[in-house]
């Protein structure tokens, strides 16, 4: 059971119950709780200060937990339909429009429930994640002193080197940002480079997170199609001389979703390209430390090797440790970075310090090389699995591309529909007690087929991805069923 679940179980059943007590009378002691409800003292400690925090409970420590004063009735519901003409005025024929649809960002975010097999979560699974490193790196980095200080405005000279020297031997310290993660590296990157209304380039399909990101920045996403090799740079050319645009986003190493590699002859075309459209390339490195252990070198970033500094870097350690941990960094050279900079002093003044200094402990200890070790092949094991599991249970589906690094399939679904195939599937699924990713916010226009993502790095480990790909067949044999399935055999 997922520990968010257990502590929204305990605290529902806590919450149901407080009508047996009077107004200041005390609650059963934690260790009655942990005894009776079979749950762990966090657990328990959890709910009750989540029942604290909705004003239910009142806690004394040394003395236990009350029941609160009944709180005043609320007033009568005021009127906010008044905000849907706000909301939708468009300032002018030249205003860009301020919708924001974070549905892409949240089908990976969201939690499923208990029971439900997460093919669809964003991040490694808390059994991959270093958890005893992290609060060590925590409990360290909080006693450095001034580590609750104010930080420098760019980050800790210390980690904007580590991250350099990460990065390449032609950056400096001096030409790296820290930042609260790698989407808020994106959403920085975006706003500095483009203007509200012009176009930027995207790989199709793409990380939805970068849509949403583009789109609530007011740009206009174009795709440029990709293969298994990555980017095509003559598509590339193609669209930089038919939009104008001044920004293509990519990730060059285990793109997500399709988990492709930008080929060695095409990185350098990608470069030239770029430069020759007078545009800036903004590199989304997320999964590099995510390689598998059967992957063989891997290329370098495309930032090292860019003297003109038509690279604008975006990489973080989110993805490898917990989505907690949101330390990122933005490289780029020239008068771009002064931009980077500006934006982001005045987006979030800094990087909270204590966090800085954590990061600082985890990826100077030997755990960290022991970690990103035993990670790699983790993930080569689970994604063999699931491989296998597909081609065994699911032959129909399509899997074009085994990836050597990141953390998900791209599947491909037979038919030529796009929405009505996945949504017959991702329903299918849900029902079947298996959470996956339809494909189609990954496109920023029509997708010329139906996809799944299906992620294996957010699961337990084999015996998970197993029940998970059973469950799934369960739920393709559902949707060819449903009289509105377009799934075809």
């Amino acid at each position: 059971m997922h520990e968010r679940s257990s502590v929204a179980d305990l605290a529902g059943s806590l919450r149901s119950e407080l009508n047996r007590y009077s107004p200041g009378e005390k609650l059963p002691s934690s260790r009655a709780l942990v005894e009776r409800f079979r749950a762990s003292p966090v657990t328990v400690s959890r709910a009750i200060a989540q029942l604290a925090a909705e004003g239910h409970v009142v806690t004394r420590p040394g003395s236990g937990a009350f029941r609160a004063q009944p709180r005043a009735a609320a007033g009568p519901a005021g009127d906010t339909s008044w905000q849907e003409v706000s909301l939708s005025g468009d300032g002018g024929p030249e205003a860009v429009p301020r919708s924001v649809d974070a549905s892409g960002v949240l089908a990976t975010l969201a939690a499923p429930a208990t029971g439900v097999v997460e093919f669809n979560g964003g991040y490694l699974h808390s059994s991959l994640q270093p958890e005893r490193a992290l609060a060590a790196a925590l409990a360290r980095a909080g006693r450095r002193p001034g580590a609750w200080g104010r930080p420098p405005t760019d980050g800790l000279t210390e980690l904007r080197a580590w991250f350099a020297h990460e990065i390449g031997p032609a950056l400096t310290a001096a030409d790296v940002l820290i930042t609260a993660g790698g989407q808020s590296a994106l959403a920085t990157a975006l706003r500095a480079l483009a203007p509200p209304g012009a176009p930027v380039l995207v790989e199709s399909p793409t990380y939805p997170g970068m849509l949403a990101v583009a789109r609530a920045t007011g740009l206009r996403p174009v795709p440029v199609p990709a293969d298994t090799d990555g980017v095509r740079p003559d598509l590339l050319a193609d669209a930089f001389r038919a939009t104008g645009a001044r920004v293509f986003v990519c990730q060059p190493l285990f793109q997500n979703p399709t988990g492709a590699v930008l080929a060695r002859a095409r990185r350098a075309e990608a470069v030239r390209i770029a430069r020759e459209a007078g545009a800036f390339i903004v590199e989304d490195d997320f999964a590099r430390r995510l390689v598998h252990d059967d992957a063989g070198p891997l290329p370098p970033p495309l930032a090292a090797d860019d003297p003109d500094g038509v690279v604008v870097h975006v990489c973080s350690l989110t993805k490898v440790t917990s989505p907690s941990l949101r330390v990122g960094a933005l490289a780029a050279r020239g008068p771009v970075l002064e931009r980077l900079r500006a934006i982001q002093v005045v987006d979030s003044f800094f990087v909270p310090r204590p966090i800085q200094e954590a990061a600082l402990e985890l990826v100077g200890t030997p755990t960290w090389s022991r970690h990103l070790r035993s990670l790699s092949t983790e993930l080569r094991t689970r994604r063999t699995a699931l491989t296998a599991a597909l081609r065994s249970e699911l032959p129909a589906l399509a899997v074009p591309h085994i990836p050597a690094g990141g953390g998900s399939l791209w599947v491909g679904l037979p038919g030529t529909g796009g929405g009505a195939d996945e949504s017959a599937m991702v329903s299918a699924a849900l029902r079947a007690g298996v959470a996956i990713a339809p494909g189609r916010p990954y496109f920023c226009a029509e997708p010329p087929a139906p996809h799944v993502r299906l992620s294996y790095a957010a699961v337990a480990g084999t015996a998970e991805i197993a029940e998970g790909v059973r469950r799934l067949r369960t739920a393709w044999e559902d949707a060819l069923d449903a009289p509105e399935a377009t799934l075809g055999g």
